[in-house]
């Protein structure tokens, strides 16, 4: 054991000095951050780290004892955090994640986000004319949990009722968004999940939900009240539906990249491409956490029907101009 202990002994002595100077400027950083230091002590960090990296690795050669390597191990983990990881404010990043990344990463799979919305207007199109074709039709679009009551057989009172609440209850209305975003939440995100299948789950599920938006419309429409109907529907609606055209343009976005790989692996491009679209699905999921307050809130208790329009038309006006202006900056507009 003397000549291993000798040889730990002045191993130690010899470098003991840097990783004591290492060791300062980390308590230093984690006491007060980079400010806390010096520009020459900022710049010298990286090559106490590294150096400490090196005597790390020989130790570990040679077998040194357990005590010198468990400390260098636990000096380099704490100046690698220190070097490489981040500093930033948390409210800092989000502030810059909506205001930049997010809407430049929209306005970056814009197609895909066309073509969500094409399908989904697509099945609301389809929906609407096959019901004021056939009423029938409004059974196998609509289930009975989702319909409550509201259904061809109904009457126009029954249905009118249910477009403007007499009593408002506010645990029972903040139960009802919280319901709303759960449900809306799983809806998007199988729309986005589903997308990896090829992206022909997603086109179905968009397909079918607006098949139930359709058939609901032609509804209210042949009772003649379609533009109360829509009032009551588009004070949330507009966010929700763009909350989920979202989700659905992520889950394209992911179907594009399986079934056309270009010159990389589909594993490499999911790698990069499902980045951007969870991105987009942290947004999307924002968005509909505010569909949901809108929904269970917003439209149970403004009643007039000119509100209902007027706050559906400025949040299409604002969300319009978030995607399509903000993050216009050169770190906002990289992906354009």
């Amino acid at each position: 054991m003397a000549p291993l202990e000798l040889k730990s002994s002045q191993f130690r002595r010899e470098r003991q000095a840097t990783w004591q100077q290492l060791e300062r400027l980390v308590d230093r950083m984690d006491r007060s951050g980079p400010a806390g230091l010096t520009p020459r002590e900022l710049s010298r960090l990286p090559i106490l780290y590294r150096s400490t990296l090196s005597s790390l690795s020989v130790a570990q050669a040679v077998s040194l004892d357990r005590n010198l390597l468990d400390y260098l191990d636990a000096l380099a983990v704490r100046a690698y955090l220190c070097v490489y990881g981040s500093r930033s404010n948390p409210l800092a990043v989000i502030a810059t994640f909506f205001g930049q990344r997010l809407p430049a990463e929209v306005r970056a799979i814009r197609w895909f986000l066309l073509a969500s919305a094409a399908i989904l207007g697509l099945g609301t199109v389809s929906g609407l004319l096959l019901t004021q074709a056939q009423p029938d039709y409004f059974y196998a679009f609509v289930s009975d949990g989702l319909a409550q009551g509201r259904t061809p057989t109904a009457s126009t009172e029954v249905l009118r009722e249910a477009l403007y609440p007499e009593e408002t209850v506010t645990e029972a209305l903040w139960a009802f968004a919280s319901f709303l975003f759960t449900h809306n939440s799983a809806v998007g995100l199988l729309a986005f999940g589903l997308g990896i299948a090829f992206g022909v789950p997603t086109v179905l599920l968009l397909f079918t939900n607006g098949l139930m938006l359709g058939a609901f419309s032609a509804l209210y429409i042949d009772r003649g009240l379609g533009v109360e109907f829509f009032a009551w529907l588009l004070i949330h609606g507009v966010t929700e539906l763009l909350a989920i055209a979202l989700c659905g343009a992520a889950g394209l976005l992911l179907a594009k990249t399986v079934v056309f790989p270009g010159r990389h692996s589909r594993l490499a491009n999911l790698a990069v491409e499902g980045r951007r679209a969870a991105m987009v699905m942290c947004g999307a999921i924002a968005l509909l956490f505010c569909a949901a307050l809108l929904e269970g809130l917003g439209r149970q208790l403004i009643l007039d029907m000119d509100w209902r329009l007027g706050i559906a038309s400025a949040s299409a006006v604002v969300w319009l101009a978030y995607f399509g202006l903000a993050g216009r900056s050169p770190a906002g507009h990289r992906h354009d």
